[in-house]
């Protein structure tokens, strides 16, 4: 039995987590999260938060050592090449934890969240490839309330992603989340239960 594996991407805050969340929830199928393990190359005492430590200065840091995640989103968000630099540090780690991930799990459908998985070559690694969706306009917004920023913050950061359209028509599923909750749930339902692996 071939393992089926999810690709879970699509733009910044256009709904990803609901959509892993349901699957964990409803179908009980193991959820392994990008933003998680990107947390975790940088916590306190490894060497990519040393590395980041020594090329932006200490000021990068908070009181307790932990990374400052707004100032350094700050500096890579409105610098392209400083943000390619600071990828090429944490996409190797990440991708060696999906690989571990994967080798060790057991289940049959694996659902790997990935927000840049096409900006960080990683579709290799699933067997589909779902693409969560929203109008631009409800994208921005949804952002600007959820991390609390300035319009061209959250513009700056969608930007900083393959555009929308583009994942759209990458992907073998798209899951258009500019109604309802509910209407999004069923789309998930439908592209689980269309395409079993056999």
């Amino acid at each position: 039995m071939t393992k089926r594996i999810i690709g879970l991407t699509g733009g910044i805050a256009t709904g990803k987590t609901t959509v892993a969340n349901y699957l964990a929830s409803a179908y009980h199928l193991p959820i392994f999260d990008a933003d998680i393990y990107a947390r975790n190359a940088v916590s306190i005492g490894s060497p990519i938060l040393q590395a980041i430590a020594q090329r932006y200065g200490e000021q990068i840091l908070l009181p307790d050592g932990n990374l400052n995640r707004q100032q350094l989103g700050e500096i890579i968000f409105q610098n392209q090449q400083e943000r390619q630099w600071v990828e090429e540090l944490i996409h190797p780690y990440v991708k060696n934890c999906f690989l571990q991930a994967i080798s060790t799990s057991t289940a049959d459908t694996l659902v790997l969240v990935i927000p840049l998985l096409f900006e960080a070559q990683m579709t290799h690694l699933v067997t589909e490839i779902w693409v969560v969706s929203c109008l631009e306009a409800e994208q921005l917004q949804r952002l600007i309330q959820r991390n609390h920023l300035h319009p061209e913050q959250a513009q700056a950061r969608i930007t900083s992603q393959l555009p929308l359209v583009e994942k759209i028509t990458l992907a073998d599923v798209v899951l258009d989340n500019s109604s309802t909750l509910e209407s999004l749930l069923l789309q998930v339902d439908v592209a689980l239960n269309k395409t079993e692996i056999v």
